[in-house]
């Protein structure tokens, strides 16, 4: 149905309220990041507009540190538009001290609290090998 797979990864030792703002921005960054692949907007039987979704499903997985580790190289190794979210972002209140948070992380081990993934269906199956899906 689909040739573009959309998976949103979130760390499995995360407080229920971590777990969905990182859903949140996760998702907001894979529809900032392919504005093509957003539905149109909706209408109620009453004229009233309201916003756009993406088009398609999001799944939804969970992992551990290694988990999302692995996939995050696989889908750097396979071009995949990914949507970082770090552990120190908790921290922070704005977008540019996020950025700021993510640029000083070791690029070859961030603390991943999650990541957005988007890019062809085969692709993304790869980085999404053996995480199960979110309860």
């Amino acid at each position: 149905m689909f040739d573009t797979k959309v998976a949103l990864i979130i760390r499995d030792d995360l407080l229920p309220w971590q777990r969905l703002n990182v859903a949140a921005f996760l998702a907001s960054g894979i529809a900032a990041g392919a504005p093509d692949a957003l539905g149109e907007p909706y209408r109620d039987a009453a004229g009233l507009d309201y916003g756009r979704m993406l088009g398609q499903p999001m799944l939804v997985f969970q992992a551990g540190r290694d988990g999302l580790a692995q996939a995050a190289r696989v889908a750097r190794e396979r071009g995949l538009l990914t949507v970082p979210y770090v552990a120190g972002m908790f921290r922070t209140g704005n977008d540019a001290d996020n950025r700021a948070c993510f640029l000083a992380e070791d690029p070859d081990a961030p603390d991943w609290v999650g990541i957005g993934l988007l890019g062809p269906k085969k692709g993304v199956e790869k980085a999404i090998k053996g995480l199960s899906l979110h309860p």
